[in-house]
C-alpha cells in the first residue's frame, strides 16, 4: 500500500510518497508524475520521508520521469530519504543520478 501525496507551491510540485513503492503500486506513481510533466509541470520535490520501502520497479519510475523531465530542462530532487531507503537509492547508483537532500527545506532551497 502506497499513499501519494501532492502539494504545490510557488511553481513547484511537492510530491510526498508513503509506504512501500514496490510492482504493485508504482504503476499508480508512475501515471502521476508523467501526467503532470505531460501537462507542463517541470519542477518537482519528492519527499520520501514517509516511504518504508522501494522496490526496482519503484526506482524506475524516478529515472523515468529524470529522463522525461532531461528533455524539458526540468528538476527532479528527492529529500527525507530514511536510512535504508537511502541505501537502496545508493547500491543502485541513483545518488549519483538525483539530488537528495536531507530535509524538505533543503530541496525547496535548490529552485
Amino acid at each position: 500500500m502506497m499513499e501519494i501525496n501532492e502539494e504545490r507551491k510557488a511553481g513547484l510540485v511537492i510530491v510526498g510518497l508513503s509506504g512501500k513503492l514496490d510492482a504493485t503500486t508504482a504503476k499508480a506513481f508512475e501515471e502521476k508524475i508523467l501526467a503532470e510533466i505531460g501537462a507542463g509541470d517541470r519542477r518537482f520535490v519528492i519527499d520520501l520521508s514517509q516511504l518504508e520501502y522501494v522496490s526496482s520497479s519503484g526506482l524506475r519510475v524516478f529515472l523515468v520521469a529524470a529522463k522525461r523531465l532531461h528533455s524539458t530542462d526540468g528538476k527532479i530532487v528527492l529529500c527525507s530519504l530514511k536510512e535504508h531507503v537511502r541505501q537502496v537509492f545508493d547500491l543502485a547508483g541513483f545518488s549519483s543520478i538525483f539530488s537528495i537532500y536531507g530535509s524538505r527545506d533543503d530541496a525547496l532551497k535548490t529552485f
